[in-house]
């Protein structure tokens, strides 16, 4: 077996992971835990004799420290599962050698083009090697990268003892991807002051700030008669759901939105001419905006229902995340020690704002203050999704330096 980051992450894509927001399970597909048993295995053959796999469908592992002081313990964190938003079974990566510029064509279904003018990252790719899927499903680099290089990392740390560190807990998560990541961790066990998520894109990126995020939930109890007699009568729970959707406003939708606008997006609608139900994420950086955004949509709901007096609806907000950035703040050295760290690995560091959430911005809350590091991806979710050798070489070379920085200052 060999172990270079790539080879770690080539095994690891082609099993299977996608995680299920319709399951109850935890974790919510149990194909998460073959790739769990296999980082156990893996773990252990490093010499990280803790390594094993919980209940919950969680790897834990920990790298002793080498150093004689007290050092804080710091966690590496990454996700085993994928999205279920395109298909990740029987994942066929290609490596595409020495990029020597211009648009991948994919082989599994040519129409599948990662063109360089919707993915500009890769005009930083010449002579690089490029890992894509054949374009029939995604890659997993979301968040296979980040298991490969942290992966890598604690083997390279187990084989150099002159690299001095302190204790380091690894955290491999299930069902990050649709939002219950870190619903059963168990921070006493896992005994980490300080955190960082492998779960970034471009190589050199720090992020400190998240989305703060809310769903919604909208159900219209209508009024169901044979449409034979229905006349004055029928008040079609479908109809109004499209009434709703139409009047949510253009300019506050996640495609006409970037940098720190939120917004409001509808992700799913179901039912019947007596009942229906419409799905809403709500994002923003702060929580005024949040409510504000809340505040909007259940207007929006009222005036449509005024048309419809023999119909009713309820309107359910339900917290999912909050910005880390408020908890990061008054941990200054987490984000300073990563930057200096993305320095000594050789890139110019980058700090940034995720148009999303990760695993950190929950463990943040939770009492485990946790930013960002980049794992090297771009165009996730997709059969377009990328990643390139040497970015997750830079990605293990961080994380070493990172282990370094905070022997060194502490």
């Amino acid at each position: 077996m060999t172990d270079t980051v790539t080879d770690r992450f080539l095994r690891y894509v082609v099993i299977d992971t996608q995680s299920d927001p319709t399951s109850g399970t935890q974790p919510s597909t149990e194909k998460q835990r073959n790739l769990g048993r296999i980082l156990v295995e893996e773990l252990l053959a490093i010499g990280l004799g803790d390594a094993h796999l919980d209940e919950n469908g969680y790897v834990y592992a920990t790298i002793p420290s080498n150093v004689d002081k007290p050092v804080p313990v710091i966690c590496f964190c990454s996700h085993m599962d994928t999205a279920p938003d395109f298909t990740g079974t029987n994942v066929k990566p290609q490596i595409l050698q020495n990029y020597s510029g211009g648009d991948i064509r994919l082989a599994g279904d040519p129409q599948q083009v990662i063109r360089v003018d919707d993915h500009p990252a890769l005009r930083d790719q010449l002579g690089n090697d490029i890992i894509t899927s054949d374009g029939t499903t995604l890659l997993g680099a979301d968040d296979k990268a980040g298991l490969a290089e942290i992966v890598a990392a604690a083997q390279y740390l187990v084989d150099n003892p002159d690299v001095r560190h302190g204790t380091i807990k690894l955290l491999f998560t299930t069902d990050e991807e649709i939002g219950r990541g870190v619903d059963k961790v168990d921070l006493k066990k896992l005994g980490a002051q300080f955190a960082y998520t492998v779960d970034g894109e471009t190589a050199g990126h720090i992020e400190d700030e998240t989305f703060s995020a809310d769903g919604v939930e909208v159900t219209i109890q209508g009024v169901a008669i044979h449409p034979g007699f229905a006349k004055g009568k029928m008040e079609n729970a479908i109809k109004i759901a499209g009434a709703i959707i139409d009047r949510l406003p253009k300019d506050i939708a996640p495609e006409t939105t970037a940098g720190r606008e939120g917004f409001i997006h509808p992700t799913g609608v179901t039912g019947s001419m007596e009942k229906a139900s419409l799905g809403f994420i709500i994002r923003d950086f702060d929580d005024a905006g949040l409510a504000v955004k809340e505040a909007m949509l259940e207007q929006i709901v009222k005036d449509v229902m005024t048309a419809f007096p023999g119909s009713s609806y309820t309107f359910t907000v339900r917290h999912q995340y909050r910005n880390m950035k408020m908890i990061l703040d008054r941990h200054p050295q987490i984000v300073d020690y990563a930057v200096e760290a993305i320095r000594r690995a050789g890139m110019t560091p980058v700090r940034g704002s995720i148009r999303g959430g990760t695993d950190g911005s929950r463990l943040s809350f939770m009492g485990l203050p946790c930013a960002n590091i980049f794992a090297g991806g771009h165009a996730f979710h997709s059969p377009l999704e990328w990643v390139s050798r040497q970015d997750m070489e830079k990605g293990v070379k961080t994380l070493v330096e990172l282990a370094k920085v905070w022997a060194e200052r502490s």
